[in-house]
């Protein structure tokens, strides 16, 4: 029978004496990884889009993305603006939490006018007639080192006149 190393003794550590509840302390941590897969699997810490809606006598604004994503995760968000009145200068604002830590893919339609409105992601589109409705899709790709809570608020604007808000939250999981 070969010897055991110097530093190794058989009762300690292959027969494990003194140490009989450290088999229990594994077995949990086990199942709490366990737990952890089953839950991803079941999409609790999913992709699934909700749909915001603000309305005015102007104009509806929604807004159609997850509130919760992974790491890695690639997504299109889609706004929707409804006029109800003619717009003249229709720019959606984004706050800054749809563009830190992401990879912005693309955007559909092209927006007649790209900028930055005090940090936000400003998005012009011009002339929107009453009865009418202006779709814009967004792709994202979340970047692995975003993982916590930020805020997504939209804002419609007709030219400097606010017209529609959404405050919404975006949950990044590891």
């Amino acid at each position: 029978m070969a010897q055991a190393p110097d530093t190794l003794t058989f009762k300690r550590h292959r027969d494990q004496q003194g140490r009989r509840g450290f088999v229990w302390l594994r077995r949990a941590l086990l199942a709490l990884l366990a737990l952890v897969l089953v839950l991803a699997l079941l999409d609790l810490f999913g992709q699934r889009p909700t749909t915001s809606t603000a309305a005015t006598p102007s104009a509806r604004l929604q807004v159609y993305a997850p509130t919760h994503a992974r790491s890695g995760l690639v997504y299109a968000a889609r706004f929707r603006v409804d006029a109800f009145r003619e717009l003249k200068d229709a720019t959606l604002v984004l706050a800054p939490g749809w563009a830190d830590a992401y990879t912005v893919n693309g955007a559909a339609p092209q927006p007649l006018t790209q900028a930055s409105r005090n940090g936000s992601l400003s998005f012009g589109f011009g002339h929107v007639p009453a009865g009418q409705h202006l779709t814009f899709w967004l792709s994202l790709q979340v970047n692995p080192t975003n993982v916590g809570r930020h805020l997504q608020t939209v804002r419609l604007y007709d030219g400097n006149a606010l017209l529609a808000t959404i405050p919404r939250h975006i949950t990044v999981f590891p």
